[in-house]
């Protein structure tokens, strides 16, 4: 599968765009780079441009960075001291079967791509990049136990909250390791699921009762469910790690309160291992582009 002829915008990010503008232009697609003045190896087909000198008329596809753009449409530019901001009069230039790949998106970004009625793709809801994802996920959390804790993993017990895909993969990494691990749920299938993974489930109403003899406490529910009450009922040594999106589901104020260490760690991808994130994100796209803008702009002309 080739790009040829098509022509994406790039518009900000950090190290994990390298890797997705590398896969692209492998694919022979025309790339405009903004935000990306600082970045020294650059490839054929590939230019560093303005905002302001890019003709979105002819730009087949914009890709944002994992964090989309802020809620005044600021988008981060790590290779770059330029500011860049995404409008609706920008969007409304690009042909109507621009389509528009961020990681995630907020009411800002919804609001401008509705507006122009342009396509709006964000990659980590999808399974497959969340799936993926999970891996450099699963060995940022190892890495931070064993950073965080003076004893080993293996033989200590480590509570896992969720069995989402991400708590599938912490919880198997974690109980190869020889950890004493046990997961919460709170879905019927997701309990059958933990037995037969050969761990020990519990309900998460029963959380509090589940921590008293934990080392280790995982979350990756994107709620507040290790409250104060819960932090209470642990041992002073216990490590909290929370994986859950931004605010994450841990009363840290109460953790420090306690002397309980309290670790909030979103995208950690991007942090442990940002090429092979990058790989994940770049070979999701491209094969979204083929689907998506190619065939679409094929229909049009």
């Amino acid at each position: 599968m080739m790009l040829t002829g098509l022509q994406i915008a790039v518009i900000g990010g950090d190290a994990r765009q390298l890797e997705v503008i590398r896969k692209l232009s492998e694919l022979d697609a025309r790339l405009s780079l903004i935000g990306f003045e600082q970045l020294d190896h650059v490839y054929s087909g590939v230019f560093k441009e303005k905002l302001s000198e890019v003709n979105f008329h002819e730009i087949d596809a914009i890709i944002l960075p994992v964090t989309g753009t802020n809620l005044e449409g600021q988008v981060d530019t790590i290779f770059s001291n330029e500011e860049v901001r995404l409008t609706e009069e920008i969007i409304l230039k690009t042909p109507s079967y621009c389509t528009i790949y961020s990681g995630i998106s907020n009411p800002y970004l919804d609001s401008i791509t509705q507006k122009a009625n342009r396509k709006l793709v964000k990659l980590f809801e999808r399974n497959d990049v969340a799936i993926y994802n999970s891996i450099p996920t699963v060995e940022g959390t190892i890495m931070m136990a064993i950073q965080h804790t003076e004893f080993t993993i293996h033989g200590s017990t480590v509570a896992i909250l969720g069995l989402g895909r991400v708590g599938m993969s912490v919880a198997r990494a974690f109980h190869h390791l020889g950890a004493k691990v046990k997961v919460g749920a709170r879905k019927t299938e997701h309990i059958a699921r933990i037995e037969e993974m050969g761990l020990k489930p519990f309900h998460l109403k029963e959380l509090d009762k589940e921590v008293k003899d934990i080392d280790i406490c995982i979350n990756t529910v994107p709620q507040l469910i290790v409250n104060a009450a819960v932090i209470q009922k642990m041992p002073t040594h216990t490590l909290i790690i929370d994986l859950a999106s931004k605010p994450g589901g841990t009363d840290f104020r109460y953790a420090e309160k306690r002397g309980i260490k309290a670790l909030l760690a979103p995208s950690l991808p991007g942090i442990v291992a940002p090429k092979t994130a990058g790989q994940i994100l770049g070979n999701v796209l491209t094969q979204l582009i083929d689907e998506d803008v190619i065939k679409r702009k094929g229909n049009e002309q």
